[in-house]
């Protein structure tokens, strides 16, 4: 999730069935498998879990230095039953507070040891906090044991890349002395509680000119086998994306360009088995990144990956879109793809953090956009509808500043075999300015509903509330 890259992180077609492992792979005219992920859920008790950053918040009286809250699942979805709070004073976490800062600002879900617990890649900070931490699920939750990956500042993202049903994790790291040499490693999984793999392979992706910035990763091949999406920027030019398919032997060295990507997601919008790309693009100049009105990309799977067949750009200008596409909107801030209404054809959740409602500026807002069947065109903006805390039913009053869907996931939380949307606004006030807040919204054959819409905030799980931005990132 969300970055997953937060973040993303990324989410695809959120099914309650696991990632499929074994499924065949190799022949174009084998049934193409529909992309999965595996749930979310650290205490492996079968109910999806959260977790949400708060990487300003204060922690025994140090600003900024950040925590994870983690929300535990229940039949009925995520709630304040069970919760926990994660930061660099918990025990078995290494790193020290003082000197620290946005802890969690980046984290990626997967289960790395293989034990079916999920675990939670973390990284923010200073010194060793800039290297990728790793919390263990367990029966109790996520620990701490002193799991540190030798990676600084770096973007990561997990996926099985060789199909053999263990998480594997890709790196922009590469070990040349060569300053004009980018690229990445992967190690292949399972980890061991050291932080090591058995097996790793470095690519070269491009010069230093080109700098790799973040991963996409899901299969969009339709061969059970992830792949992986670099996307390429130096100081604030944005660059070709390029597409490296995933295979039973690993990662291919060659790749295929695409067009620009800042971030995005996988999921198959269009029911035809095939994993599709849906990126944020916001040009080719990327100096200030959300002053833009913003625009999405979709580019349908196939057998050889993403093409350029019936590609798709759709913005607040497109018709059937609510509201209108002006600057600062900020149009595709975060994506996730789910099939929320239950018809095979994933839904996508687009992130419009900076839509102003009326004279209040930056409310935010998410606009869900409806899958639809390859033989009716796919994804348009027809059946889009926007959600915000305007929208009857859902919890809060739109205020300014509040940055409504700064993050957003589709993920089936109550186990009814619909994607669910978490939409934060780390901009939320409580208590005091800024301290943050998510929202939950069900999915239904008829859609999202507003029905039952719950939100959880620092102050209702007991967490630091003060400027702590809460749902900055999100993992679900």
């Amino acid at each position: 999730m969300p970055r997953r890259t937060l973040t993303t992180a990324i989410a695809v077609a959120a099914l309650t069935t696991p990632l499929a492992l074994f499924a065949t792979s190799g022949s174009a005219s084998a049934a193409p498998v529909p992309p999965r992920t595996p749930m979310t859920d650290f205490n492996h008790d079968g109910h999806p879990d959260l977790a949400v950053a708060a990487p300003h918040g204060t922690v025994d009286g140090v600003e900024k230095a950040g925590y994870i809250s983690v929300v535990y699942g229940t039949a009925s979805g995520p709630g304040t039953a069970r919760h926990q709070l994660i930061s660099r004073a918990t025990p078995g976490v290494p790193g020290d507070l003082d000197g620290t800062f946005a802890f969690g600002y980046t984290s990626v879900p997967g289960d790395l040891d293989g034990d079916s617990y999920t675990d939670l890649l973390v990284s923010g900070g200073d010194g060793d906090g800039n290297k990728a931490t790793v919390l263990w699920g367990s029966k109790d939750g996520l620990t701490g044991e002193n799991t540190l990956l030798p990676y600084t500042n770096s973007e990561f993202d997990l996926g099985d890349f060789n199909g053999d049903g263990k998480r594997d994790l890709v790196v922009n790291s590469h070990p040349s002395d060569d300053p004009d040499v980018a690229g990445m490693t992967i190690q292949y999984g399972p980890f061991t509680r050291d932080g090591k793999t058995r097996t790793q392979d470095s690519i070269i992706t491009d010069d230093g000119n080109s700098g790799l910035k973040s991963f996409i990763t899901g299969d969009m091949t339709g061969d059970g086998v992830d792949d992986i999406v670099t996307t390429h920027g130096f100081e604030e030019m944005q660059h070709a994306a390029r597409f490296w398919k995933g295979s039973k032997t690993g990662v291919s060295h060659t790749s295929k360009f695409l067009g620009t990507a800042y971030s995005g997601t996988v999921g198959d919008v269009d029911g035809d088995g095939y994993g599709d790309l849906i990126t944020r693009d916001i040009g080719d100049v990327t100096e200030v990144i959300d002053s833009a009105p913003g625009s999405i990309t979709i580019q349908y799977g196939s057998s050889t990956g993403p093409t350029d067949a019936r590609k798709k750009v759709i913005t607040q200008d497109t018709a059937g879109v609510p509201g209108a596409s002006e600057d600062d909107d900020a149009f595709g801030a975060s994506l996730s793809a789910g099939d929320v209404d239950g018809d095979g054809k994933a839904e996508v959740a687009v992130g419009v953090p900076g839509e102003s409602l009326d004279a209040a500026t930056g409310t935010g807002a998410v606009v869900l956009l409806k899958g639809a069947a390859k033989a009716a065109g796919g994804m348009t903006g027809k059946g889009a509808v926007a959600y915000n805390q305007s929208t009857a039913g859902v919890p809060g009053v739109s205020e300014a500043g509040d940055d409504f869907g700064r993050q957003v996931s589709l993920t089936d939380l109550n186990k009814d075999g619909k994607a669910d949307l978490t939409a934060t606004a780390p901009g939320e006030d409580g208590t005091y300015a800024d301290s943050g807040a998510l929202w939950n919204l069900y999915g239904s054959t008829g859609g999202l509903t507003t029905t039952g819409a719950g939100t959880l905030s620092p102050a209702k799980l007991g967490a630091p509330e003060a400027s702590a931005r809460f749902g900055l990132r999100l993992v679900g």
